[in-house]
């Protein structure tokens, strides 16, 4: 298993990790319906983002990684905001956001994305991070934890209604 910067070449198993979402987790299939439809614009923003360029108000460079595993499928993908300096970041939604695919999932990849994320965390000069997982979502925080998360707080958010902890990691 290894981190990728996302690329036209994995537009394959993008869209069987879309599909994934679409048969076992439609709920959570939102945030990569526009990509399904122009993957190289969905392909060219990533590259924009991870580079500071032409961000949307409120966003902050943010690098992202897809994880494959030697079969070339998208197990899950990453998110790394290089600072979190707006208050919704700062007290929401933290450094690194991730997701495994449906039926990926209770397979330790979670774990192991995030692992490979804080190293990466690292390389972007970050020498510790803020996650954010759910009150209730205990896998979430489980992993957080094996990885070295300290727990900070529960807050209740203003754009997530629901209590979230809070957890810092040295990366």
């Amino acid at each position: 298993m290894e981190l990728v910067v996302p690329s036209l070449e994995l537009k394959s198993a993008f869209f069987d990790f879309f599909e994934d979402y679409a048969a076992n987790d439609i709920g959570n299939i939102e945030s990569y319906l526009l990509e399904k439809e122009d993957f190289s614009s969905y392909i060219q923003s990533l590259t924009d983002e991870s580079n500071g360029i032409n961000l949307r108000e409120g966003y902050v460079p943010c690098s992202h990684f897809w994880l494959i595993n030697v079969n070339q499928s998208i197990l899950g993908v990453v998110r790394i905001r290089h600072n979190i300096n707006n208050e919704f970041l700062a007290l929401e939604a933290g450094h690194i956001g991730y997701d495994i695919a449906p039926s990926f999932r209770r397979n330790g990849y979670g774990t192991s994305i995030l692992k490979l994320a804080l190293t990466k965390a690292k390389e972007l000069g970050l020498n510790r991070v803020l996650l954010i997982a759910d009150e209730d979502n205990v896998a979430s925080r489980k992993i957080i934890e094996s990885n070295g998360g300290k727990f900070e707080n529960i807050i209740m958010g203003k754009v997530f209604p629901d209590p979230s902890a809070r957890y810092w990691v040295c990366c």
